[in-house]
């Protein structure tokens, strides 16, 4: 799934997430005062940022936009040669089922 056609979205660094939440905590600030200053434009961003910070997952906070992944879940160089080497396999696998299916339809009926 991509983003709407003309849409655009916004990043905020992780600086101005803790601002917000520490803004947020310090009670002095309203939801619409917060997003005036830093130029927020939906009050969903902070609860979510909130909910991070109350969740302990502040290293979401680094994080860029989009689809979020798990903390230090970059996968190992063995890894990742482990897992080309499963698409590879599975691939072979694939092309010889089609090339025996291929050869079954060009055979001349009899």
């Amino acid at each position: 799934m991509g983003s709407k056609k003309g849409s655009t979205k916004q990043f905020y660094p992780e600086e101005i997430k803790l601002e917000v939440i520490r803004m947020k905590l310090s009670g002095d600030y309203t939801n619409a005062e917060i997003m005036a200053i830093h130029g927020i434009k939906n009050r969903t961003q902070i609860k979510t940022w909130m909910k991070w910070h109350r969740e302990g997952e502040e290293f979401r906070l680094a994080q860029p936009g989009g689809r979020q992944y798990s903390y230090n879940a970059e996968l190992s160089e063995v890894e990742e040669l482990k897992r080309k080497v499963l698409y590879y396999e599975i691939k072979e696998e694939l092309m010889g089922k089609y090339r025996e299916l291929e050869r079954g339809w060009n055979r001349p009926s009899s």
